[in-house]
């Protein structure tokens, strides 16, 4: 139990964070271009409180974390509001919106490994605490960053992507978002799951997310002088 505490410890401050920022994110976007929904309803905050899902960020995760033995989390916060009548331009508006939440996870992951400079700086009994709370999440930002630009509705690269493509290929896409959610909560839990059973491992989230993290982190420790 003192392991899962710790775990949960090291990663809730991350992914509130990550979460939090990259739903305000959106907002910020939306109200900039014209769409004040999100703005009026509170949801341009640092609060992680406005962007709470009580089932996809707080039950399912940590329902996760226990039953993994604190090594698989996940989960979604609420949508934020759009309202596209007071978009210009709306096609091109619903994109940038929806590639501002994996910008700022993009951000986030770059600032914390900035910060894993200063840990020196701080009191000795909190450095590997602050380690690993930082080390995660560098972790959570570049898997959101990542995990949201697969071109798939409801996720934000989908998003991008029926903004960006000719209309009829937009049309098609955007089509396919009320199956968006199944499709992932599948590829993620119910293929693993049928493979263990069958004395395998198969697990698509590794396929999909090992190359694009490996080389988003190559480049950042790059950057930061980690690597």
């Amino acid at each position: 139990m003192e392991h899962i505490l710790f775990q949960i410890s090291i990663w809730v401050l991350p992914a509130v964070l990550a979460i939090t920022l990259h739903e305000a994110a959106h907002g910020w976007v939306a109200h900039k271009l014209g769409d004040p929904t999100a703005y009026l309803m509170g949801r341009v905050t640092f609060n992680p409180l406005k962007h709470v899902d009580p089932f996809g960020t707080l039950m399912l995760p940590a329902g996760l974390l226990l039953l993994s033995g604190g090594s698989m989390a996940f989960g979604w916060a609420k949508p934020v509001p759009v309202n596209v009548r007071d978009l210009p331009n709306p096609r091109r508006a619903m994109a940038l919106i929806a590639a501002a939440g994996p910008v700022s996870n993009l951000l986030m992951a770059l600032a914390a490994a900035i910060l894993l400079h200063t840990l020196q700086y701080m009191p000795e009994v909190l450095q590997m605490w602050l380690f690993y709370n930082l080390g995660n999440a560098v972790v959570v930002n570049l898997v959101l960053f990542c995990f949201n630009l697969i071109p798939l509705p409801p996720l934000d690269g989908g998003r991008i992507a029926v903004g960006l493509l000719p209309r009829p290929l937009a049309y098609r896409l955007a089509r396919v978002e009320r199956y968006g959610l199944p499709i992932l909560l599948t590829l993620l839990f119910v293929v693993p799951w049928v493979a263990d059973k069958l004395g395998t491992r198969f697990v698509p989230f590794d396929y999909l997310m090992a190359g694009p993290v490996s080389a988003v982190w190559r480049l950042i420790a790059w950057m930061t002088g980690l690597g």
